[in-house]
């Protein structure tokens, strides 16, 4: 969680960058002097290019970094206590959960570049994400427990990528755990020096841009609805969702490549 302090009156800098290249866009998060703290106006900014990106097909992947020593740091403490009003509480974290649902709702795959601390619901953003690549240095905690507050909200996606003691580990004890240990337990997928964070996060981003783009989009939204249903209704839906893959032009191509043993030429990317 980010310390009590906020952007100077007269910034002008805005809250976060957005930046497309060759079908990846990436979302910086802006405010390193609060070390990118989740305000409403950044939840906003970030709510609205998810969207935005979710309806451009051009865009293959998304990858959501952060400016400055820290990745982020959580919910601004100092705007959250500025109106302690349970209406105001109830919105917030509606926003903010409007946000990580965006994340798993558009058709591109999401990617955390992490390259710093992330905590309490900076932590739950890297859980969200549907990959995760950490610097050596990065650390994770979800801090709420020190202040008091059980960091319900994290919980949801980390409990659905941690095993479930691991998770109520870090959610009881809010104590840090460095990134060899986040990809041990699931949170990151890789965990690299500093130096090569840009090249695992672009390898990554080459891999998926080189499949076929029906097949991810499918393939992620399957994933996330079968996991809320019994096991009999995943297999129906899993069902469902092959079979109008199937009847894509880019599986047809997929197969008929694959047996000719040719490259695919993938009709919708």
């Amino acid at each position: 969680m980010v310390p009590d302090t906020l952007e100077p009156a007269q910034s002008t800098e805005p809250l976060l960058l957005r930046a497309d290249r060759d079908g990846v866009s990436t979302l910086t998060l802006n405010r390193p002097r609060q070390y990118n703290a989740l305000s409403e106006e950044l939840l906003a900014a970030l709510s609205a290019e998810l969207h935005a990106i979710g309806e451009n097909p051009a865009l293959r992947v998304v990858v959501i970094a952060a400016a400055g020593p820290a990745f982020c740091a959580g919910h601004d403490l100092k705007q959250m206590r500025a109106t302690p009003s349970r209406e105001y509480y109830d919105r917030l974290f509606a926003q903010c959960s409007a946000m990580m649902l965006a994340i798993a709702r558009i058709p591109q795959p999401v990617i955390a570049r992490v390259q710093g601390i992330a905590t309490a619901a900076g932590c739950q953003l890297v859980a969200q994400c549907d990959l995760a690549v950490a610097a050596e240095e990065a650390r994770f905690a979800v801090s709420g427990i020190n202040v008091g507050l059980f960091c319900s909200t994290p919980a949801v996606p980390l409990s659905r990528n941690l095993g479930r003691k691991r998770a109520m580990q870090m959610l009881l004890t809010g104590e840090f755990i460095d990134a060899p240990t986040a990809v041990a337990w699931g949170l990151v997928n890789r965990a690299v020096p500093a130096t090569e964070l840009d090249a695992a996060v672009a390898e990554l981003c080459t891999s998926i841009k080189a499949k076929s783009a029906v097949a991810v989009a499918t393939g992620k939204g399957l994933f996330y609805r079968q996991l809320e249903v019994g096991i009999s209704s995943a297999y129906d839906m899993a069902a469902d969702a092959m079979a109008c893959n199937m009847m894509a032009d880019d599986a047809g191509e997929g197969i008929d490549a694959f047996l000719a043993k040719r490259p695919a030429q993938w009709r919708h990317r």
